[in-house]
């Protein structure tokens, strides 16, 4: 595992045991095992982005989770799921402000403009990877939907 998430998780853990946190503990034997299983899997160790790609899938099994058992009238499993998106959350890069993203955008539809033909809404698959891929570089992790919807607006242009 990387320094970063996968490092700070087993410190936590260990900090968790000592506080007999069961709660806390539990999620995080979760997250750690879900990162060492896609390591496994890999046979080498993860990169930070692969680390945040996995917590981002787990905060939406969670968030997911949390829709079903507010349906279903069971706010005590919601309440649980909720407290382990909050733990996970934790250890996300930071998340980036709709004006940076904007900014990522407007730059990764330059860079497409400079390479080529305008960019227009036919391109909205290359300009996303594009888009995705300098996000990634920057650090930060922004929400997929946000991120299509401001590339769909800058390619209507």
């Amino acid at each position: 595992m990387s320094d970063s998430i996968g490092k700070k998780i087993q410190t936590d853990i260990i900090t968790a045991m000592k506080a007999r946190d069961e709660h806390r503990l539990t999620t995080l034997r979760m997250v750690k095992s879900a990162l060492k299983n896609k390591e496994i899997d890999k046979r080498e160790p993860l990169t930070d982005a692969e680390e945040a790609q996995i917590l981002t899938t787990l905060l939406k099994q969670r968030r997911e989770s949390v829709e079903s058992f507010t349906k279903g009238g069971r706010p005590e499993l919601a309440a649980k799921e909720t407290v382990e998106i909050a733990l996970i959350e934790a250890y996300m890069p930071q998340a980036a402000t709709p004006e940076e993203v904007q900014k990522i955008v407007r730059e990764s539809i330059a860079y497409l403009a400079e390479q080529g033909a305008k960019p227009g809404p036919k391109d909205m698959g290359v300009a996303m990877k594009v888009v995705q891929q300098r996000i990634l570089a920057s650090g930060v992790r922004a929400d997929g939907k946000m991120v299509s919807e401001m590339v769909k607006a800058e390619l209507a242009k």
